[in-house]
């Protein structure tokens, strides 16, 4: 059957749904009804409807079901009434309702775009799908400009450049009806590539990829400040002077052109993203008055130096602002996060999940270049070590963040893997000073270790230290506990981090040297009262110079093995792009991917194209490699949390179905599987089912080949010296305060005086109520502040200050496109 759009269909073929709707609205009884129909049928010669007529439809009034509209419209109807006359006669009558009755079924754009703030030289994609009545078709612009060769729902930037930068608009066809999506602003970063991912998935967590620099300056100077963050959807800027927000500084420069003394002060801005919010660093704006502007003239006044040269205050006042804010920097930084959950032999644990994945969002914000991995067995553990390794070379920053069970013997950490036996070994584990051994021979600039796991001695450990350490500076150890102690877990009625990593976070961005950082951890957590006393932070260091995690980068000259590397470790962040599935039912699912961890890829589905006579349709994801061992309960869920993804809670859309797959290390061969479609028509009872095979190939870490055997002597065991990383390690000041505990270490025979964690609640994070320690101690502690993670609302779209002038000025030139 035709549609009602076609002007010249009868209209007693119109579609029931439609001409009930027209009935309905010409029934009323007003100026504009039916009877006012007639008449103006009447006076057309086209068509005969006399008094008698018009009386035989108002008989209709007292049938149960009787409509005089009906007869009136069968009545003209017969006599060769064509949908497109019937409209002429309704513009007469203004009869606007029963107008819309007759147009085509409305195009309903399933699929925004989304305004994002992406890295130039990265892939980028922009989105819009839509159905309609008939074929759609797509236009794209960036503003009153047709982007050329843009007639797909996607507009690609492969990759996207600093020029494509801007405000993009789709234009959805549909015979001769049209629609435009939602604006969405593209701001471009130029910043170096291999710092974030290569293309940008479904993160939304704001990452700080451009960071105010400290100045110092003149009065009449030009002041400018920079921020820059990519998320999606695009994030949004506060600038603050002194802690107080700045009136309209809402974007990612801020600016003042002729600087004034009251300019001085600390300066940072907040981005919030998606309901996520963080900061910049926070730097120093220095303002000095100019003594060629004073209104005093002072003489001039000369230094004399060896006597031999003599140098005037105005040189001082060069040399001052061209190299007292020098200070450190890195060549590259670079983070590996292990976190260990999962054990085979030994206690379950849950808060290392939490704290790698916090870590993770705060140490790409200061640019390091991160590899976070769960539940990694001995030689998975090992591989991951030498793939770090890899990027390390002279001025590197390497950082290694651990959270899981593990040991200290004779002054050596060890770390052990989730297949580890019960009991363990030196044999079974990895030992954290022969990691550092290995660092020290790169020359790295900084080497920052954070343990957080138990440091109690192993009695069925004997094997005694045999590699000796160079004495090297720029070393630094932070303990989650102290020597010969146990550590512990949180449990609360929430998803929370450890205690050191629920302090670590509120500082890590703090422009500090590493060690004064630190610090004030410790001084934070000897202030929180379920720990205090029982749980300390403990620092060691050789730092010799002010390094700091957010120093900037500088980078030196890589040789061609490291640029592989560089390349390879980028890749292992890398996302699947989106896929469009089109099914021969004529069904099409959207299928995207996003990231909760470096090996855990989370696949989400939604269906963006259903034909009218199905009456409904599921597409689910099947026959998954057996290496990623699924359970298939746990797949094509309609909530993350019912997959075990509970990080990614409120970030994701809506009404999909979510797959989680975990150990992506263990893959073997690129990641292919079926999707299975599954369809309901209205005329029949039994489902009918349609497959297709999808390959994404290898995402995320299994890049890495982490299943790989392990080469022997790849990673040392022991080591030699008692006291590393230095024979006289600097301590927090706090003494009293620097035993801090988390995560439980030792096989099960023995006691375990860990802080149990419960089931998570769904979407939770950071939550201390209902605080207790297990084991030998048990405490209670209520009315402790729970920090859930919030479900974002709809997202809006970015505008300017200008946004109506932009859309008045791209319709008007768009009139030439509104005509059929």
């Amino acid at each position: 059957m035709s549609d009602s759009n076609d002007n010249s269909l009868n209209i007693n073929f119109l579609k029931e749904s439609a001409l009930k709707r027209l009935c309905e609205s010409l029934d009323k009884a007003n100026n504009k009804g039916w009877r006012k129909l007639g008449e103006i049928v009447k006076s057309d010669k086209r068509f005969k409807v006399s008094l008698n007529d018009m009386d035989m439809c108002s008989l209709k009034a007292l049938e149960a079901d009787g409509s005089p509209s009906r007869s009136l419209l069968k009545l003209i109807g017969d006599q060769g009434c064509m949908v497109g006359e019937l409209v002429e006669f309704l513009q007469i009558m203004g009869h606007t309702d029963a107008l819309q009755c007759l147009k085509p079924p409305g195009i309903q754009i399933l699929v925004q775009p989304q305004s994002v703030s992406v890295i130039a030289g990265h892939n980028l994609r922009l989105s819009c799908y839509a159905v309609g009545a008939s074929h759609v078709q797509y236009q794209w612009f960036k503003k009153t400009e047709e982007v050329y060769n843009s007639s797909s729902p996607d507009l690609v930037f492969s990759p996207v450049r600093l020029k494509d930068a801007g405000f993009y608009i789709c234009r959805v066809n549909c015979g001769n009806a049209y629609e435009f999506s939602q604006w969405a602003q593209v701001d471009v970063l130029d910043v170096p590539p291999r710092y974030g991912l290569v293309s940008l998935g479904s993160e939304v967590r704001p990452r700080v990829l451009i960071q105010p620099q400290p100045q110092r300056l003149l009065v009449g100077d030009l002041l400018y400040l920079e921020c820059g963050a990519i998320g999606r959807p695009l994030p949004q800027y506060q600038w603050y002077r002194n802690g107080v927000p700045i009136k309209k500084a809402t974007k990612r420069k801020y600016t003042v052109k002729n600087l004034l003394s009251e300019h001085q002060g600390r300066y940072r801005c907040e981005i919030v993203c998606n309901n996520e919010r963080t900061w910049s660093n926070e730097v120093d704006v220095v303002v000095i008055e100019n003594p060629s502007h004073s209104q005093m003239k002072e003489p001039r006044i000369s230094h004399q130096i060896s006597g031999a040269m003599e140098c005037s205050e105005d040189d001082f006042l060069t040399i001052d602002r061209d190299y007292s804010l020098e200070k450190p920097y890195a060549t590259d930084k670079v983070a590996l996060l292990i976190g260990n959950l999962t054990y085979r032999n030994h206690p379950q644990l849950k808060a290392p999940m939490v704290d790698v994945y916090d870590l993770t969002n705060l140490l790409r914000q200061l640019n390091f270049k991160v590899v976070s991995l769960l539940d990694l067995t001995e030689s998975e553990m090992r591989n991951a070590v030498e793939e770090f390794l890899s990027l390390l070379h002279k001025g590197v920053y390497g950082l290694l963040y651990y959270a899981g069970h593990g040991y200290e013997n004779f002054g050596n950490s060890f770390m052990v893997p989730v297949d580890a036996p019960n009991p363990y070994r030196s044999g079974n584990c990895l030992c954290v000073q022969s990691i550092l051994k290995l660092m020290q021979e790169k020359e790295t600039g900084l080497n920052v270790f954070l343990l957080d796991m138990c440091r109690k001695r192993n009695v069925h450990d004997d094997a005694m230290p045999n590699v000796m350490l160079k004495v090297t500076a720029n070393i630094v150890f932070g303990y989650a506990t102290c020597q010969d102690a146990e550590a512990f877990e949180l449990s609360s009625s929430g998803f929370t981090n450890g205690v050191f990593i629920k302090f670590l976070k509120e500082r890590l961005l703090e422009d500090e040297k590493i060690t004064v950082l630190l610090d004030r951890v410790a001084e934070d957590m000897g202030q929180f009262d379920p720990t205090k006393g029982k749980q300390a932070l403990e620092i060691r260091s050789s730092l010799s110079e002010r390094r700091s995690l957010t120093d900037p980068i500088r980078p030196g000259d890589y040789s061609d093995a490291a640029e592989a590397h560089n390349l390879l470790w980028s890749k292992a962040h890398e996302l699947p792009e989106s896929k469009i599935l089109d099914f021969d039912c004529g069904v099409q699912i959207k299928m995207d991917f996003a990231a909760e961890f470096s090996n855990v890829l989370v696949i989400y589905t939604s269906i963006v194209k259903k034909p009218e006579e199905m009456l409904s349709c599921q597409a689910h994801i099947t026959d998954l490699p057996l290496d990623l061992d699924v359970d298939p309960k746990l797949m094509n869920k309609e909530t993350l949390e019912e997959t075990g993804s509970f990080l990614l809670s409120g970030n994701l859309p809506q009404h999909c179905l979510y797959t989680r797959l975990s150990s992506l290390q263990k893959l073997k061969e690129e990641l292919a599987f079926t999707v299975c479609l599954q369809v309901q028509f209205n005329s029949l009872d039994d489902l009918v089912q349609w497959n297709m095979d999808v390959n994404i190939g290898k995402p995320l870490t299994a890049k890495l080949d982490l299943n790989r055997p392990t080469r022997k002597n790849s990673c040392q065991l022991t080591c030699h010296m008692p006291h590393s990383p230095s024979t006289s390690p600097s301590h927090s000041p706090a003494s009293d305060r620097r035993f801090h505990s988390h995560g439980p270490c030792f096989p099960q025979q023995y006691a375990n005086p860990y802080l149990n964690v419960c089931e998570p609640l769904h979407g939770a994070v950071g939550g201390y109520g209902d605080f207790r320690l297990c084991g030998d101690h048990a405490y209670q502690y209520e009315n402790m502040p729970c920090s859930p993670f919030l479900n974002p609302p709809s997202i809006p779209i970015e505008t300017t200050d200008d946004i109506d002038d932009m859309q008045n000025e791209f319709m008007n030139s768009l009139q030439l496109y509104n005509h059929p």
